[in-house]
């Protein structure tokens, strides 16, 4: 069975549907799109149905403008026993640039699932790049910075 791949690439064009009264895509367009390709990504690797848990530190860095083309890069970056640490960046540039324009970046979480919904386990992932290794550390921190914002978040759940 072949290994499978930690990397997505998903593009398609900003539609008219898409964006707000400015010609801008709206920041909630931005996140559907997000989670889509970070499901595919996750999809891709654990060969199972996955559920989104967590979605953090989205930014927004430049607007993507209707007719755009837009580009999710979703990837792999740390694995637990049955989660997924996925980065995914956007990046759009009007039809017939060359050079696309990094839009958002976030870190998904998701859970691969088996069909009563309980947690199953997933191929480990082992970077072997430099940016992979750097990328497992980001993942790495991020979760530790979770636990605080989780625990000063924590009255305010229930």
């Amino acid at each position: 069975m072949a290994r499978p791949k930690n990397h997505i690439e998903l593009q398609f064009l900003s539609e008219p549907s898409d964006v707000n009264y400015g010609g801008k895509v709206h920041g909630g367009m931005m996140m559907k799109w997000i989670d889509q390709a970070a499901f595919a990504c996750a999809l891709q690797w654990s060969q199972s149905y996955c559920v989104t848990v967590y979605v953090g530190g989205i930014r927004f860095f430049h607007p993507v403008h209707i007719g755009h083309l837009v580009k999710m890069d979703a990837r792999i970056i740390y694995t637990g026993k049955t989660s997924m640490h996925i980065a995914v960046d956007a990046y759009s540039k009007p039809v017939g640039k060359i050079d696309f324009v990094k839009n958002t970046h976030c870190i998904i979480v998701f859970v691969a699932v088996d069909d009563n919904g309980n947690p199953q386990r997933i191929p480990e992932f082992k970077p072997k790049t430099e940016k992979e290794i750097a990328m497992r550390g980001y993942a790495v921190k991020l979760m530790e910075l979770r636990k605080s914002i989780d625990k000063e978040m924590e009255p305010y759940i229930v």
